[in-house]
């Protein structure tokens, strides 16, 4: 069954959060594709990547760039994923996808101080639970460590 994850982003912004994400899903030998809504967010989303940190590397490309589907990360605004992703994260308030099997994870990321940005993930909330689907709901702590809160 697919894991269905939501995370509260009130501390950290989203490029300051993905990176471990993202680390632990390689350490897994996962592949995952980033489903943004805007260019402008997959741009931003590249140039963290690439900067994030001097002493790591997250290989990664964005669709538009050819041979991408053979990145271990894939970050987009479409619902194409050549590279056969484990875990999807979707931020930005990227659509909820029509069927989950596919994936072993599916990761809702939204910014907990943007009224539309909760809005958006309270719908997809909603709609999980009415599709039946399992959901874990994180919240980072102050200390910055995640907590399930439902």
């Amino acid at each position: 069954m697919t894991d269905i994850l939501f995370y509260h982003l009130e501390r950290q912004p989203l490029e300051k959060v993905i990176p471990s994400l993202l680390e632990k899903t390689l350490e897994r030998g996962w592949r995952a594709v980033i489903r943004a809504k805007s260019a402008e967010k997959v741009q931003l989303l590249d140039e963290s990547l690439w900067a994030y940190s001097e002493e790591s590397f997250l290989p990664h490309a964005v669709m538009a760039e050819p041979n991408a589907d053979i990145e271990p990360i894939i970050i987009t605004t479409t619902t194409d994923e050549p590279n056969r992703p484990d875990i999807l994260f979707l931020v930005e308030g990227a659509e909820f996808p029509e069927s989950v099997s596919a994936y072993q994870r599916v990761v809702l990321l939204f910014d907990g101080n943007d009224d539309l940005a909760l809005s958006d993930a309270r719908k997809a909330w909603k709609e999980v639970r009415n599709r039946g689907l399992e959901s874990t709901y994180w919240q980072q702590s102050d200390s910055g460590r995640w907590e399930k809160k439902a």
